[in-house]
């Protein structure tokens, strides 16, 4: 079994070229972001404050995550319910990068990860996937673009969706998100010793893929 971390800043293109990479080399893609977001989902249905660490350990214990794949794609199941489609929000976004944080939370989805990668060939992505989730994975990238770059690119696809966007408010929101995300007690995002940089901030999501291919021809 072959295993692809990939580690990044939000709105650097992850998601995107890990599914990219999944398709050409057939692996399992597995958006480790997606089961962070269903757990804020829930948290925010409940009404849960984000501050309010007693009550999201309680609720914890409540939540029960899984990925399903239909056609190829990845399906988030929350408590049973599908909410691939209700967890791509700024708001939902928000409210998993400030509880992600949480040991609680991190735990409850830590041992799924892992198990994942004893079943199938993966590409995992993430916050903390090369240096925490699975730190002997046979190829470590960290994949980064500016924060202006990152910023039009989460403008464009809410403008192409018809939804209203600020490009200001975008890059501030990510600026706040980088700095939760690297500054966090567990699991901080940061690039393992043992990981490829790539920025992609001048490249096309071909190009990225392309050069990921490339590096895990060398451990293969």
């Amino acid at each position: 079994m072959y295993s692809i971390a990939i580690d990044g800043p939000a709105g650097a293109g992850k998601s995107t070229i890990a599914k990219t990479i999944a398709k050409k080399l057939e692996f399992i893609y597995v958006d480790t972001g997606a089961m962070y977001r269903a757990m804020a989902l829930y948290f925010i249905r409940s009404q849960i404050d984000y501050t309010d660490e007693a009550a999201i350990d309680a609720a914890c214990k409540d939540i029960r995550v899984s990925i399903t794949y239909e056609n190829g794609m990845q399906q988030v199941i929350l408590n049973g319910e599908n909410v691939t489609g209700q967890i791509r929000t700024e708001k939902v976004g928000n409210m998993a990068s400030k509880t992600s944080a949480y040991p609680s939370v991190r735990a409850a989805l830590l041992d799924l990860q892992r198990n994942l990668a004893k079943t199938a060939d993966i590409l995992m992505d993430g916050r903390d996937i090369g240096t925490n989730v699975l730190p002997d994975a046979d190829l470590k990238i960290y994949l980064t673009a500016s924060v202006e770059v990152r910023a039009k690119r989460r403008y464009d696809e809410l403008i192409e969706k018809g939804q209203e966007a600020d490009l200001a408010v975008i890059e501030e929101d990510i600026k706040k998100r980088d700095h939760q995300d690297m500054t966090r007690d567990i699991a901080p995002l940061r690039q393992a010793e043992d990981a490829v940089l790539v920025d992609s901030s001048g490249m096309t999501i071909e190009e990225v893929a392309d050069t990921v291919i490339r590096e895990f021809e060398k451990v293969k």
